[in-house]
């Protein structure tokens, strides 16, 4: 298991109360490393919080709720997170928002504003602020989960594919910028997971009847099953791997 060893790391998740990040928390946790679990409302990161610390053992996990839109949130998350554990190891861009569905043309500014805000400029941010102790240390792993929407269009969510796409560039330009000195950046685009992003489509069963036809594997992901990649981008498993995006959205894209 010494590929997989987080022994001693410290990660940081945003969006991680629910979801994709809480089940990425757990494995990272599982896994060994120290989690700070960080979304918006501060009772729900605690709740996750405690569960991993009743698992993994107490001092495991700490919850430091953040706001993605707002910049001094989030050097409050990072700060709480050196005061705490000392360094960080491990950024897990996860956090994410999409306030509106329809064609392009019906967009309102600031919808789209706060799309790229909240899933391109956070991300840039975040990155920013953990970054420099990385390189000073020459160690460290930031994944952002992107989405298969940044590889194809859609009239649907267009705004959001776009900030995925970008996200997927942020990530091979900082690999090269971060690569000399020993620090990956790596996405993750999920196809349709069983999130609550996604409810409306998997709680309809002719809906997901419908979409789950057009999957190879024939049916949603789970969110533990994007949590393991997210393990494998952190660990020294994926050391020789920078500015990739792994797709796992059961052969949809294919």
């Amino acid at each position: 298991m010494s590929q997989f060893d987080l022994t001693n790391m410290v990660a940081i998740i945003t969006g991680s109360s629910r979801g994709i990040g809480k089940a990425s928390a757990f494995e990272l946790a599982e896994h060994g490393a120290k989690v700070v679990i960080s979304s918006r409302k501060q009772e729900a990161c605690d709740a996750v919080a405690a569960e991993i610390n009743a698992r993994y053992g107490e001092g495991s996990s700490i919850a430091v709720a953040a706001n993605i839109s707002d910049k001094a949130g989030l050097q409050h998350l990072v700060d709480a997170t050196r005061a705490a554990f000392g360094q960080i190891d491990v950024l897990v861009c996860n956090a994410a928002s999409n306030p509106y569905y329809g064609p392009q043309d019906g967009i309102a500014d600031e919808q789209f504003r706060k799309i790229l805000d909240n899933n391109i400029v956070s991300n840039h941010w975040l990155i920013a602020m953990v970054a420099p102790e990385m390189r000073a240390r020459k160690s460290g792993s930031i994944i952002i989960i992107s989405s298969i929407g940044g590889l194809r269009g859609s009239t649907l969510i267009g705004a959001y594919c776009i900030s995925k796409a970008a996200d997927m560039q942020l990530a091979r330009n900082l690999a090269h910028e971060f690569g000399p000195d020993n620090v990956r950046v790596n996405c993750i685009a999920p196809g349709l997971i069983k999130t609550d992003f996604a409810r409306a489509l998997w709680e309809d069963p002719e809906r997901i009847e419908a979409a789950n036809k057009t999957v190879p594997l024939r049916r949603i992901g789970e969110p533990e099953e994007i949590a393991g990649a997210v393990v494998f981008l952190a660990a020294p498993a994926s050391s020789f791997m920078t500015g990739q995006t792994i797709v796992l959205d059961g052969g949809v894209t294919i």
